[in-house]
């Protein structure tokens, strides 16, 4: 068998790819940036080329960074940014109209349209989410609305619609293949998580013709074979898994309970379940878990944070207070606190567990003595006190509360950033030495689908920690901290929480 895993990581501002070996060690690693485009407020799009340009240039950067031929490779495993939306032809592959990404805004109307009329409830049963454009359904139904001609192709089979991880299989097989997997599907408000399958009702809802949907399978599932003009040789496709469930199987989380947080663009704080959904009335999803498989389903418990890392990219690329996130830490390490200023960063509304998408950023507290420094440090404070505001939420769904915390992402290597979590929190903060949980989690699906590893205690062993941040605040003051930060926050509320 061969001795490599290629994991693709398809994110929202790039793509990654990593060449794993057998010991779990990474090899090779190339990365590509691609456009994020701003057309109207609130709306978000990518260029469905530029994403599959990118993922192969990143794949090609890899293998030669890694020595590696695509006959060296026993598997490739996917990663993907959830809940973007691509809308393709069959015949030709040519997408027919710009990717509508996740942060994208436009159907807010049409969410709160629908939970005007009582569908909420429903909905959040079936498919453990809410009513909010941040999910595919809405999208899916805006494109068939939206474009020309384009709902009577849908209905005729002539058109493909999937999320990232859907196009990214279809271009790797040539358009052999339109599939998805059960993280992905259960995102789209389109997936029924206590059947394990679409579901008429919701299809009828959204009004989405079954024929653009592609199959569902397990993350550890067989998706297809690269077609050898595309990667060189034929490698079998053995994974797929929405890029957060991937980096809580990555951090091996692997019992109810364990939970993890991802510092990207957004933040994405995921729980383990276990294998019975379970009911959240804290305003939190439940979505299935890369886990699922031929020991049943797996649910995750989740938060997200919709702006974290874009905080600092605004920061930095709109306002041009800073040159780039590397003086962004340094200014706030040099001041002690934020002198008052806070940061709500609603740029493209709330996430959970308040679900406003018409809230608005604000920076509060300004002062004549506020400093770059300060306006530093808050930007770094509010990505903390988001995920801590999930993080105690979360706690008030689960059995037992989260008594550690793993993270990921680049912002993790913040050690400010990690200690303002922990202290925020009230529970240690972990750091693995290898912090690409993401892509990690799609190499070591694949990896156990190629029989590379046996199962998930045994890639579990490669999991190792980098450091410990232990919190530092008492609890008083950790307590005045959070009632601050949630007075802020309902500075910029548009609607009352219920």
């Amino acid at each position: 068998m061969p001795d490599y895993i290629l994991a693709i990581d398809q994110g929202t501002t790039s793509s990654r790819a990593l060449v794993v070996d057998r010991d779990g060690a990474v090899r090779g690693v190339g990365q590509e940036q691609f456009p994020q485009y701003f057309p109207r407020p609130g709306w978000v799009e990518h260029d469905p080329g530029e994403i599959w340009a990118s993922t192969e240039q990143a794949i090609g950067a890899a293998l030669a960074a890694a020595g590696v031929a695509a006959r060296d490779l026993a598997a490739v495993g996917i990663t993907n940014q959830r809940e973007t939306v691509i809308a393709w032809e069959r015949a030709t592959g040519r997408p027919v109209a710009p990717a509508i990404v996740w942060q994208d805004r436009r159907t807010a109307g049409e969410c709160e349209a629908l939970r005007g009329a009582g569908h909420e409830a429903r909905v959040a049963h079936l498919t453990g989410l809410t009513l909010d454009p941040y999910f595919s359904g809405t999208k899916v139904r805006w494109l068939l609305q939206s474009v020309p001609g384009l709902r009577s192709r849908a209905e005729s089979g002539e058109i493909a619609v999937g999320t990232v991880d859907s196009w990214l299989v279809w271009k790797l097989t040539g358009g052999a293949r339109h599939v998805t997997d059960y993280t992905n599907a259960s995102r789209t408000l389109l997936f029924n998580i206590l059947r394990g399958r679409w579901d008429d009702e919701l299809l009828t809802l959204f009004d989405v013709p079954r024929a653009v949907l592609p199959a569902v399978l397990p993350s550890g599932g067989r998706f297809g074979v690269t077609a050898p003009d595309v990667l060189g040789a034929p490698v079998p496709i053995l994974a797929v898994a929405g890029d957060q469930q991937s980096a809580l199987f990555g951090q091996a989380c692997l019992w109810p309970g364990q939970a993890k947080n991802t510092y990207g663009t957004g933040c994405f704080l995921l729980a383990n379940a276990g294998r019975r959904p379970v009911t959240s009335a804290n305003r939190l999803l439940v979505s299935m878990g890369a886990g699922a498989g031929t020991a049943g389903p797996e649910y995750v418990l989740e938060g997200s944070v919709f702006v974290a890392g874009a905080l600092i990219q605004w920061l930095c690329d709109g306002l041009r207070l800073f040159e780039n996130q590397a003086e962004v830490e340094a200014l706030a390490a040099t001041v002690p606190d934020a002198h008052g200023v806070t940061i709500v960063p609603a740029l493209t509304g709330l996430g959970a567990p308040h679900w406003d998408p018409e809230a608005r950023g604000a920076i509060l507290g300004l002062t004549r003595g506020t400093s770059r420094a300060h306006i530093a440090r808050a930007a770094l404070e509010a990505i903390a006190l988001s995920s801590a505001e999930l993080a105690l939420a979360m706690n008030r769904d689960l059995p037992q509360p989260i008594s550690e915390l793993r993270v990921d992402g680049g912002a993790s290597r913040n050690d400010l950033l990690m200690q303002m979590q922990a202290d925020a929190l009230g529970v240690p903060v972990i750091r693995p030495r290898n912090v690409e949980t993401t892509a990690m989690g799609a190499a070591y699906l694949a990896g156990i689908s190629a029989g590379i590893w046996a199962n998930a205690d045994e890639v579990a062993e490669h999991w190792q920690t980098d450091r410990v941040f232990e919190p530092n605040l008492s609890e008083g003051d950790r307590l005045e901290i959070m009632a601050n930060w949630r007075e802020s926050v309902g500075r910029v509320l548009t609607r009352g929480e219920g």
